[in-house]
């Protein structure tokens, strides 16, 4: 038995016992992290750069691209150094630190993807009142929105979660330190209050996604309603890749959260973490950018004038 106040540190999942498996996942961690740092620098780059890119979608996008570094950047340079250096160890305050982060950025996503989804329908919907509604000063407010309620909600759970007394040790059954696993921590009797603040938080997403839902259904009756297919094939990309964004969001997260108790197990676990959170901060950026030519032509004059520059 232990008591929250006197922990000094809890110790994380790693992922196999052996050297050889620990830098082959230091190896692999690795090379995610440094494509997600590429693609993310890129397109952050390209946008602030090229004036072509100075519109809302872009803006929502280059903001996205933060959160996603920043993301990626809380759980994944920790793991490596556990399993580089051999060791389960992270401090009291850097556990609570990851669990804030963590919340913080994943809630803001989560919101920042709700409002990218007014942006299409806007765009797609009402396109001729689109430059009047989505002007600079919306969006950033609408931008600035989404990080606040991320930061609130972070900062709400994280005092919560560790204010709870932790009578069951403190190993964690994760890569990093995630809400659900300390809660597993605290006494039986204790963790109802978080519960009950996660419920409410559940409400608030579930009406993002209702949101969500609704806007995609008006986005897909006004492009069915475009009598050219040459216009239908124009409309269709401009939301695909923030649909494909979103489902992979929450495919993930609803997956590992909502999954029934009979399926759980720890590998099961952390395969999932590493999917909701490791994965979709490398992916978003290639799904945005596969198909979009104007992100691709800011990404080329910008390797051309690092080029240019060189010589």
């Amino acid at each position: 038995m232990s008591n929250s106040s006197s922990l000094s540190e809890f110790l994380l999942l790693l992922y196999a016992d052996t050297r050889e498996l620990q830098f082959l996942h230091f190896s692999i961690f690795l090379g995610i992290y440094l494509a997600a740092l590429l693609v993310n620098g890129l397109i952050i780059t390209a946008v602030a750069c090229d004036h072509h890119l100075h519109t809302p979608m872009y803006f929502f996008l280059l903001n996205l691209s933060l959160l996603d570094l920043g993301s990626i950047s809380t759980t994944v340079p920790k793991s490596m150094a556990n399993s580089l250096w051999n060791t389960r160890a992270i401090s009291y305050s850097g556990c609570a630190a990851q669990v804030f982060l963590v919340f913080f950025l994943f809630s803001a996503e989560y919101s920042l993807l709700t409002v990218m989804a007014y942006d299409r329908y806007v765009a797609i919907c009402n396109p001729l009142h689109y430059g009047t509604i989505m002007d600079s000063r919306a969006c950033v407010r609408m931008a600035a929105a989404a990080w606040a309620s991320g930061f609130l909600n972070a900062l709400l759970h994280t005092a919560n979660t560790f204010s709870l007394p932790l009578c069951q040790g403190n190993t964690v059954d994760q890569f990093f330190c995630e809400i659900s696993q300390i809660l597993k921590l605290s006494c039986a009797d204790s963790y109802l209050r978080e519960v009950e603040l996660l419920g409410i938080i559940t409400c608030l997403a579930l009406g993002c996604f209702i949101f969500i839902v609704l806007s995609y259904v008006q986005i897909f009756r006004a492009v069915l309603r475009i009598p050219s297919e040459q216009g239908r094939h124009r409309a269709f990309p401009m939301c695909l890749p923030h649909l494909a964004v979103v489902s992979l969001f929450l495919s993930t997260i609803i997956f590992a959260y909502l999954k029934p108790p009979s399926v759980s197990s720890p590998v099961l676990d952390l395969v999932l973490a590493v999917l909701y959170s490791v994965v979709p901060p490398a992916v978003n950026p290639l799904i945005y950018s596969i198909r979009n030519k104007e992100l691709q032509q800011a990404v080329r004059k910008l390797f051309q004038l690092v080029l240019v520059q060189q010589q």
